[in-house]
């Protein structure tokens, strides 16, 4: 996308606004499909959380890809977006068992992360394939907040205890269809995740009847230039002859398995905002936005970086400004960042905001939420509404007991 085109987006739809470049995302599909094209059976899940836009699923789907999901209302959003319940994982954590029951029987794949409620739906369930997801202890990525694969980690049942998933499993006499590893997000070093994907190997040989091996995702993607990314083709290469060698052990060919979510969808992501005040201290020059961390917390949430431009001007000289929102609280985007000279009523556009940008939104100060818009084929298409403040009180309930109160004062 050029900057006119976003401009005539902020313009038409107005500030702030999240929008998402649909060719970006099919290309990087198709990117990490290629990749793994010697594999006789992939599957990629698009993780839902990222961005769980109608539209963009119903974009997923026309690609062929299926969903991993992590709540029943992510599962009804896809089957709203027109998937097929036998393409959609329900990959959950800390749910309870009746979600879990709920879920299962729309006739989505269902994968148990901890072993009171493998016990638990085995025993009622014996019937129904599920899913076990499995905490290697390891952490391939950098980030101690997006790491979910270390020993301490509440995702996933330790390799540790096999020994009681097989127990479970043999008491209940419950099917296993796949196996399941997320080490977490920002994945530096290949090798240490192809010995994560070693030990889910030795894994799945204490189960005779799998049917896919799921490694999860946490490809990295470059946040500025010269940022290091995942070197997805160098890891296709190295995986597909280890998972085409690990089927010929296993006796049958197996489905692999990812859940890229960032990967497809981070890049794609622009979010507009406009600046209302440029504000100038004893050692600083704010730039403050129509924003704040409840449209964009991951800069203060998990020290994220944004690369930010100014759209407006451009070609202009650089100076140093802190961007800062709107929230009556420290919400600093970026610190001291070389960025175009800003002027009052320019539009910034924020990079890499397609993937827990809006979905990690919220109506804190009782601010509305943005509008999202596609671009498509040379078009923007307005794919989410502005908020208004019906939306802030539809659910609210407005009681009148008070009144006494305030006739007898």
């Amino acid at each position: 996308m050029e900057n006119e085109n976003l401009l005539a987006i902020a313009n038409e739809f107005g500030s702030p606004v999240y929008v998402y470049d649909s060719s970006k995302i099919i290309s990087q599909y198709d990117r990490l499909s290629d990749a793994f094209k010697k594999v006789k059976r992939l599957k990629l899940n698009y993780a839902v959380k990222a961005l769980s836009n109608i539209a963009v699923l119903k974009l997923m789907n026309s690609l062929g890809a299926g969903l991993d999901t992590v709540s029943a209302q992510e599962v009804e959003l896809g089957l709203k977006a027109g998937v097929k319940p036998s393409n959609i994982v329900f990959t959950p954590n800390g749910v309870s068992l009746e979600e879990i029951e709920e879920v299962s029987a729309l006739g989505v794949q269902i994968n148990i992360d901890n072993l009171s409620i493998l016990e638990q739906f085995g025993t009622k369930h014996p019937n129904v394939p599920v899913c076990i997801r499995m905490n290697p202890h390891v952490m391939a990525g950098g980030n101690s907040k997006i790491s979910v694969g270390h020993i301490d980690s509440k995702f996933g049942i330790s390799i540790h205890q096999i020994p009681h998933i097989l127990r479970i499993v043999e008491n209940t006499g419950m099917r296993i269809n796949g196996i399941h590893m997320h080490t977490g997000s920002d994945i530096l070093d290949i090798e240490v995740f192809l010995r994560a994907c070693e030990i889910l190997f030795e894994t799945a040989m204490n189960f005779k009847n799998l049917d896919f091996i799921d490694f999860g995702s946490g490809f990295k993607v470059p946040y500025k230039l010269g940022d290091i990314e995942t070197n997805i083709e160098e890891f296709g290469s190295k995986m597909t002859k280890r998972f085409n060698t690990f089927c010929k052990e296993y006796g049958k060919e197996l489905t692999l398995g990812f859940e890229p979510g960032k990967f497809l969808v981070s890049e794609s992501g622009y979010f507009l905002a406009k600046v209302n005040v440029i504000k100038q201290t004893t050692s600083t020059v704010f730039a403050g936005i129509d924003s704040g961390f409840n449209h964009l917390i991951r800069p203060m949430f998990y020290n994220s970086h944004h690369e930010i431009i100014n759209i407006s001007n451009p070609k202009g000289k650089e100076r140093f400004y802190s961007v800062v929102g709107y929230i009556c609280e420290t919400d600093t985007f970026a610190t001291n960042r070389r960025i175009s000279e800003i002027n009052e009523g320019d539009t910034i556009a924020f990079k890499n905001a397609g993937a827990y940008c809006f979905s990690m939104s919220s109506n804190y100060n009782s601010r509305y939420r943005p509008a999202e818009v596609l671009w498509h084929e040379g078009k923007a298409h307005l794919i989410r509404k502005r908020e208004t403040f019906e939306d802030l009180t539809k659910n609210q309930v407005d009681v009148d007991i008070f009144s006494k109160v305030a006739e007898t004062t």
